[in-house]
């Protein structure tokens, strides 16, 4: 396919990976975009099919759209088969309209309405609604699944809803849930995030936005709704702020997803709260946790080794963290700042 020219202009925007690893054309593509302590997510799956999750911040000098388009670039693919949004927060939805101005999207999915009073939210899902214009829309519900080819995408939350039946291999009680105090209630678009399942074989990657404890146990207790992963997002930047409606990263949620390895999509400045770091770094069966940013916030303690840290310090260096999954979910996490690569073994 016929490249736009201002992708090419972008892919200047970062540094380029070393040698790809073995079998990466057959892989399924997962990069995680340094969009300053916001998200955006970008999956692309051996059939070329492609779904980016989130757009951002806003930013007048174009920051997220240039990083989210060279990385588009980087995966070879000149338009997105479908823009999913978490929820209506502006490190998450903000950096829309800009994105959808320079490129082609072909459906947009989200939870439905903004649920959140004040004037910044609401702002953002009337740009979004006016952006999606006539375009293809899908509002999402716990259960649907989007129409992949290539992977699967399972829609686990939605709404301030969760799965209400387990997934196969999963149901199993949770040891943890019986002492769990219960959660507050939040009343902010996070808890309305969209949370997906993306299974390529038996390779699982979960992504649950900015989802807070509340819906977070409701996917883990009294059972496990999901299963075990491979990979872990961490939720909501790594934020915990335990006995707040704010707080995500259970522990009943996190040791019941046993992940192999998590990323954390922290900023600087943003998230990498530290007893978040914990509670997923003392998971058991984690092989490693990667950053993308070292927390300045935080300690030396709570920051992993150098090596596993696309962005270092507070510059707006850009690096992504790259993923590449096989069907036997062996995957291979890179880190674009240093070329080093790791890869686990199922």
């Amino acid at each position: 396919m016929r490249r736009a020219p201002f992708l090419l202009l972008c892919l200047l925007c970062l540094p380029r990976l070393g040698t790809p690893a073995l079998g990466a054309a057959q892989a399924l593509k997962i990069y995680f975009i340094d969009v300053e302590g916001g998200q955006s997510t970008l999956l692309v799956d051996p059939q070329g099919e492609s779904l980016l999750i989130d757009t951002g911040w806003p930013d007048s000098n174009n920051r997220d759209p240039n990083r989210i388009l060279a990385v588009i670039q980087a995966a070879n693919i000149d338009r997105l088969d479908y823009l999913l949004l978490t929820h209506y927060h502006s490190d998450h939805a903000g950096g829309v309209r800009q994105l959808a101005s320079r490129i082609k999207i072909g459906t947009f999915a989200d939870h439905g309405p903004n649920k959140e009073r004040g004037r910044e939210t609401s702002a953002n899902y009337a740009t979004y609604l006016n952006v999606v214009g006539q375009s293809p829309r899908l509002i999402l519900k716990p259960g649907d699944r989007l129409p992949f080819k290539g992977m699967g995408v399972t829609v686990l939350t939605a709404a301030g809803a969760e799965v209400t039946e387990p997934l196969p291999a999963a149901g199993q009680p949770n040891p943890l849930c019986p002492t769990l105090p219960s959660a507050p209630a939040d009343l902010s678009e996070n808890s309305q995030s969209v949370g997906v399942l993306i299974s390529y074989g038996r390779f699982r990657f979960i992504d649950l936005g900015d989802l807070t404890t509340r819906g977070e146990l409701g996917l883990a207790c009294p059972r496990n709704q999901v299963g075990r992963v491979d990979l872990y997002l961490t939720t909501h930047h790594g934020t915990a702020h335990p006995g707040t409606g704010d707080s995500s990263n259970a522990r009943e949620i996190v040791n019941a997803l046993h992940p192999r390895v998590a990323v954390m999509n922290n900023g600087a400045i943003k998230g990498g709260h530290p007893v978040a770091w914990q509670i997923v770094h003392d998971s058991p069966g984690l092989e490693d946790l990667w950053q993308l940013h070292y927390a300045v916030m935080s300690d030396q303690d709570h920051n992993v080794n150098e090596k596993f840290i696309a962005n270092v310090d507070q510059n707006d260096d850009g690096h992504y963290i790259e993923v590449l999954a096989q069907r036997d979910a062996t995957f291979t996490v890179i880190n674009s700042r240093n070329n080093f690569q790791k890869t686990y073994r199922p």
